[in-house]
């Protein structure tokens, strides 16, 4: 049985997305520059929200100046806005609540910039308590850089073997694959079921509740 559950968050424990784009989009028009469709953004996304601008910006426009621009307007907007529509994907805050309920701690390691990450979890999930909430840092690595799973692991004092990585993308699986602890893909996030099987997903979920049984019933990872 695992002792630690970590989850990412976008595409994962909620679905972020319109909320993303709404901000992005924003911040692309008041610089005079042309949106996206909201269809768009799930390829966007994952990799923290400067590397969310570069890629929505013009090939001919991603130097650092326009970046840092959009950006600021990008952070304006999301603070303010990052809970309009966003939402729990079903079934996933029972999972969490059977998970402390059954004596599992539970984290959360995103990309999404620490502020926001700490503003969203605890307005989506009041009553569920996470032995660590971490989003990224200045200075920190973004995944797939192991560095915020190794940060959780010492705060929840839980070995590698006893944990169980979850996240919806390549990069999830790749960030736990490099923290060396299994990993299961989901797939009602932002990325297909391909991407999760070529980044090598020890198990690939299409409901919450598979999640529990692979914690608490010992089911091999192959």
């Amino acid at each position: 049985m695992k002792k630690l559950v970590i989850f990412d968050l976008d595409g994962t424990l909620l679905n972020t997305i319109e909320d993303l784009g709404q901000a992005a989009n924003y911040a692309l028009e008041r610089n005079g520059y042309a949106t996206h469709s909201m269809a768009s953004y799930p390829y966007f996304v994952g990799n923290g929200v400067r590397r969310l601008m570069t890629r929505v910006l013009p090939e001919d426009a991603r130097d650092d100046e326009n970046v840092d621009r959009v950006l600021k307007d990008f952070l304006e907007y999301y603070d303010e806005h990052c809970t309009d529509f966003t939402k729990p994907y079903n079934g996933m805050p029972e999972l969490l609540q059977d998970l402390r309920d059954s004596g599992i701690a539970i984290a959360v390691a995103s990309n999404k910039y620490q502020k926001a990450v700490s503003k969203i979890i605890p307005h989506y999930f009041p009553d569920i308590n996470f032995v660590a909430i971490e989003g990224q840092k200045e200075g920190v690595n973004v995944k797939p850089d192991p560095s915020i799973v190794f940060a959780i692991l010492a705060q929840a004092k839980v070995a590698k073997a006893d944990c169980l990585y979850v996240g919806d993308s390549g990069v999830d699986m790749e960030t736990a694959r490099r923290a060396c602890i299994d990993s299961v893909g989901v797939t009602w996030g932002f990325r297909s079921m391909k991407e999760l099987v070529e980044y090598h997903a020890d198990a690939i979920v299409n409901n919450p509740v598979d999640i529990l049984g692979i914690v608490e019933n010992g089911i091999t990872i192959s």
